[in-house]
């Protein structure tokens, strides 16, 4: 089980005070575990000083244009799967019950498939299994990291730590196939309130009975078991 995971959720969250405080403390945790190459981390250490140098609310308010309001790096991995579609709530549903298995209850605020929710539980299970759920992943990361690296954003170090843990590389034609949906623009607010017109989705006990096959068969990819 790796502190790295932790770190990298804690450099990864909305920006409050106490990690402006922490964020070289979080860069120097994922150096002395050592499971990230120096070049990246020292990518990382520039993402901690730029956090450190910002006004706490600019911080948050780029925070928020930057994965709230722009879904091609939306920090909700199922966003890039499923999108709005009503698939994404029994795969909610799988990814819950995986962390209970573990051991990790949600907090009711954050939704299963937000990226730091996911570093955190990866802190708490063993690191061949970590590394190759992060495999599971690597498309949407890797398409992540490239749309960032066009922002030139510090974030993006994140992400190259992730790729260098993965136990695969992300498949580039699916890499390709994100990269192929038009990049959100968060200053043009009338194609951003189009781009959330959506069903609404239901996350309770109906949505995942109804989805109870889809669910247990991605739970069970996940820890590596057949359905």
């Amino acid at each position: 089980m790796a502190l790295t995971y932790r770190a990298l959720s804690r450099l990864l969250s909305y920006p409050e005070a106490e990690l402006q405080t922490d964020a070289r403390t979080c860069v120097d945790v994922v150096r002395e575990e050592g499971l990230v190459p120096g070049p990246i981390v020292r990518s990382l250490s520039k993402l901690a000083d730029h956090l450190m140098g910002l006004d706490l609310y600019e911080a948050q308010a780029a925070y928020v244009d930057l994965f709230d309001r722009t879904r091609s790096v939306s920090l909700h991995l199922y966003e890039h799967v499923h999108g709005e579609s009503r698939e994404r709530g029994p795969a909610m549903v799988g990814l819950v019950e995986l962390y209970k298995s573990h051991g990790l209850e949600m907090d009711v605020s954050d939704l299963p498939d937000y990226l730091p929710v996911f570093l955190e539980f990866l802190s708490v299970i063993p690191d061949q299994e970590a590394a190759s759920l992060i495999g599971e992943a690597a498309h949407v990361l890797e398409a992540i990291a490239q749309r960032l690296k066009k922002r030139k954003s510090p974030y993006r170090a994140i992400f190259g730590a992730l790729l260098a843990v993965s136990d695969q590389p992300a498949d580039q034609a699916a890499v390709e196939s994100l990269l192929a949906i038009e990049d959100d623009d968060p200053s043009d607010l009338e194609a951003l309130d189009k781009s959330w017109e959506e069903d609404p989705i239901t996350f309770g006990p109906g949505a995942a009975k109804e989805g109870c096959p889809k669910a247990d068969a991605m739970l069970a990819k996940m820890e590596g078991v057949q359905p």
